[in-house]
């Protein structure tokens, strides 16, 4: 819980947790599909942090008023997607900023930035930054950020990417206002790798590892040594699951932890005990096989 720390106490701590908030009516109504929370969980994985939640919310002040504190105190770094381009509905940046008291402002840095890396629109000719127009309203709101007058700025708004005039927005120190639009999201969140380094636990940024092994046996012939497998190496920090493979005749087993060495130790013993072998990716031994009928419920 960080519900007790400061925003520049959240903004400067070692990162444990992580949480995930997709806003967007369109997601909800099966429009879009998202793409974004699997993305984040990857790089969450990949740094060593512990992706604990993902919640998807509509375009609803309320909503995101309460995901956005309840998620601040929770985890060390939360991230948003979506709800913050030119349109009515895009209310991202108004609801955080409402749910930590702040004002909206627009922002200079971001402006000169928007008007050096972004082309007008061929539906609008006559765009002109100096000529108040409906067009740029729309454009200014997209760099009206939650501001902390109280914090340094430097630290609210950050340029991670030199090709990109979007900001991340940073509101009561851990919440990170991201597009939704997968390919921005993604540079983004990839231009942030080597600010969230120093703040991991493993700042060499080694992250956890996954061991997989593929095995013919169905999950409740090997149940109970997975049990007991998993009772064992918890202390270690070693998470074990399995996963059954729909019209596959290999299901998967994996070991998931920090310890590598003795991760690596185990693999042997659990390769025989369940009668398959360790693989790469998943998927590798791939055949068609005859659907376990455990794998339907």
């Amino acid at each position: 819980m960080t519900s007790a720390a400061s925003p520049d106490e959240k903004s400067k701590r070692t990162i444990h947790t992580a949480g995930c908030i997709i806003i967007g009516d369109e997601v909800l109504g099966g429009k879009t599909v998202d793409t974004n929370s699997a993305y984040l969980a990857k790089f969450c994985f990949a740094l060593g942090m512990n992706l604990k939640r993902i919640e998807v919310i509509g375009d609803d002040e309320e909503e995101i008023i309460e995901a956005a504190r309840r998620m601040s105190d929770n985890y060390d770094f939360v991230v948003t997607s979506g709800g913050i381009g030119p349109t009515h509905d895009d209310i991202t940046y108004q609801s955080i900023a409402k749910a930590f008291g702040l004002r909206l402002k627009l922002h200079t840095e971001a402006l000169e930035r928007m008007k050096k890396l972004s082309k007008p629109h061929p539906s609008q000719p006559n765009f002109a930054w100096d000529t108040p127009s409906p067009a740029l309203s729309a454009k200014l709101r997209m760099i009206e950020l939650p501001i902390d007058e109280s914090r340094d700025e430097s630290s609210q708004v950050l340029f991670v990417n030199d090709k990109l005039w979007i900001p991340i927005s940073v509101v009561n120190g851990n919440i990170h206002i991201l597009p939704g639009v997968p390919r921005l999201f993604e540079q983004l969140l990839d231009g942030m790798k080597p600010r969230l380094l120093p703040r991991l636990t493993d700042p060499e940024g080694k992250g956890i590892h996954r061991i997989l092994i593929s095995t013919p046996m169905a999950e409740t012939q090997v149940a109970a040594y997975l049990t007991e497998l998993a009772a064992k190496v918890e202390p270690a920090g070693i998470k074990v699951g399995s996963y059954p493979l729909f019209g596959k005749a290999h299901n998967e087993i994996t070991l998931v932890g920090r310890d590598k060495e003795y991760m690596e130790s185990l693999v042997d013993e659990v390769a025989k005990s369940v009668e398959g072998m360790r693989i790469n990716v998943e998927g590798e031994d791939d055949v068609e096989g005859e659907p376990d009928l455990e794998q339907q419920g």
